[in-house]
C-alpha cells in the first residue's frame, strides 16, 4: 500500500521576534516497522524537557531511528499508519513479538514472555499517549477488555497494557502524542 505522506508545519520567530513559519513540508522520518506486517510511523516531532525551552528558530532534536517512547522528560507526537491485520499476526512466536517492539528499541514493553492471547502486539510503556484517530478505525485491546474507536475518537491511555487491532478491510490513521511518565511503586 502507499501511504500518503504526513504534512508538518513548524512555526518559530523570525530576529525581530516576529512569528513565521519556519518549515513547511512531508515529516522527515517515515519507516516501516515489523516488516510488511507493521504499521508506517510519521515522526513528526520530539521534545527533550519540560517546561519546553521555546526559542527562535531551532528545529526537532536530532534522533537516529524510531523510537517508541518519548525521551525522557520529553514528548513525542507521531502518525501510525496501520494496515487491516487479517490473520498476518496469528503465527507470530514470542521471540518475533519481542523482535517488532525491538525495532523501535522497546523489547521490554513486551510484557512477560512475549506471549498473550489477547493479541499478539499487547505492550506497555510508562507514558500518557493520547490518541486520536484520524481515519478509519481500531480496535483498542486491554487486559480486560476492548472497545472499537474510529474516526473523530480520542483514546487516554494511561501506562496500561494494550494492543491496537485492525480488523476493518481499510488502512487506519491515529495521530499519538506521548508524553513520558513515572509507575507509581504498586504499577512498576
Amino acid at each position: 500500500m502507499d501511504s500518503k505522506p504526513v504534512r508538518r508545519v513548524v512555526t518559530g520567530h523570525d530576529e525581530n521576534g516576529q512569528a513565521i513559519i519556519q518549515e513547511d513540508g512531508f515529516v522527515p522520518r517515515v519507516q516501516r516497522i515489523g516488516g510488511n506486517i507493521g504499521p508506517m510511523f510519521f515522526e513528526v516531532w520530539n521534545t527533550r524537557e519540560t517546561p519546553v525551552r521555546i526559542d527562535r528558530a531551532s528545529g526537532e532534536p536530532a534522533e537516529d531511528g524510531i523510537v517508541l517512547a518519548p525521551p525522557a522528560n520529553g514528548t513525542r507526537i507521531r502518525v501510525l499508519e496501520i494496515e487491516p491485520e487479517g490473520d498476518k499476526l496469528e503465527s507470530l512466536t514470542p521471540e518475533e513479538r519481542k523482535a517488532h517492539f525491538a525495532e523501535i528499541g522497546a523489547e521490554d514493553a513486551v510484557v512477560a514472555d512475549g506471549t498473550s492471547e489477547r493479541h499478539a502486539f499487547m505492550h506497555r510503556t510508562e507514558t500518557v499517549d493520547y490518541g486520536i484517530i484520524l481515519e478509519g478505525e481500531l480496535v483498542l485491546i486491554m487486559d480486560e477488555g476492548e472497545t472499537t474507536v474510529r474516526a473523530g475518537d480520542i483514546v487516554v491511555q494511561r501506562g496500561t497494557n494494550h494492543g491496537w487491532a485492525n480488523r476493518s478491510d481499510k488502512p487506519c490513521r491515529v495521530a499519538f502524542i506521548l508524553i513520558d511518565g513515572k509507575f507509581d511503586a504498586d504499577l512498576a
